[in-house]
C-alpha cells in the first residue's frame, strides 16, 4: 500500500528487455535505503513492483507483460528518472490517498503551462478512466497524489505547487509524454456498485 506522497526521483541505471518481460535497475537516494528486502514492494511511476535484489543502493524489479501493457515502464531507457515511493508502515501519516499502485491505464499530455508561480497539466481523458475521474477529486498520476481541478470526457487537469515539480519527474513532462494513472479506488467502488444497480433495475 502506498499514500501517493513520491519521496524522490530514483535513476535506472540499468535495463534488459527481453519478449513480453524487462528487467530494470534503479539507484535509490542513500537516505530512502534503509530496510530493503528482497519481496518488498516499491513504486515506480505508480506502479507497485516487488524487489528481486539489491546491493547497497541499486535495487532490481522484474516487469512481466501485464504491467508492461498497462503502465509507461516499458518506455524507459538507461538515464531515466521515476518516481518512487516506498511502501507505506503501519503509523505513517496518510497525506495523500490510499493507493494500490495498481496502474488502471496511461494518460497523455496533452498541454504543459507555466503561469505565474503555477504549472498546469491537461491530460487526455482515456476512456477506461473516464467514469473514475471528477472535478475536486483524486487521481493517482505517476504515482502522485493529486486533485483534479476539472475533468470531463476528453481530458482532465491538474494544478501542482513548486514541491511537487522540485521532488518528481513532472517538471520534465511535455505534450505527448504518458503518465501512469491509478483511480481513486473509493471512486471505482461507489461507481460500480450505481452501476450495478442501475443494470439490474432494467
Amino acid at each position: 500500500m502506498f499514500t501517493g506522497i513520491v519521496q524522490g526521483t530514483a535513476q535506472i541505471t540499468a535495463l534488459t528487455r527481453k519478449t513480453d518481460f524487462m528487467q530494470l535497475e534503479i539507484e535509490l537516494p542513500a537516505d530512502c535505503c534503509d530496510r530493503l528486502a528482497e519481496g518488498a514492494s516499491i513504486s515506480l511511476n505508480g506502479t507497485c513492483l516487488t524487489i528481486t535484489g539489491f546491493s547497497g543502493s541499486r535495487v532490481k524489479f522484474d516487469v512481466i507483460d501485464t504491467t508492461l501493457a498497462l503502465t509507461n515502464l516499458g518506455e524507459l531507457t538507461v538515464g531515466s528518472r521515476v518516481n518512487f515511493e516506498r511502501a507505506a508502515r503501519i503509523g505513517d501519516e496518510i497525506g495523500g490517498h490510499l493507493m494500490s499502485g495498481h496502474i488502471l491505464c496511461c494518460a497523455p499530455v496533452i498541454s504543459v503551462e507555466y503561469p505565474d508561480n503555477n504549472c498546469h497539466i491537461r491530460f487526455a481523458t482515456p476512456e477506461a478512466a473516464a467514469p473514475y475521474l471528477l472535478p475536486k477529486g483524486f487521481v493517482g498520476l505517476n504515482g502522485c497524489s493529486l486533485t483534479l481541478v476539472d475533468a470531463d470526457t476528453d481530458s482532465f487537469s491538474v494544478a501542482l505547487i513548486p514541491e511537487t515539480l522540485e521532488r518528481t519527474t513532472f517538471a520534465s513532462l511535455q505534450p505527448g509524454m504518458r503518465v501512469n494513472l491509478e483511480a481513486d479506488p473509493q471512486t471505482q467502488a461507489v461507481v460500480a456498485t450505481v452501476q450495478r444497480y442501475l443494470d439490474n433495475q432494467r
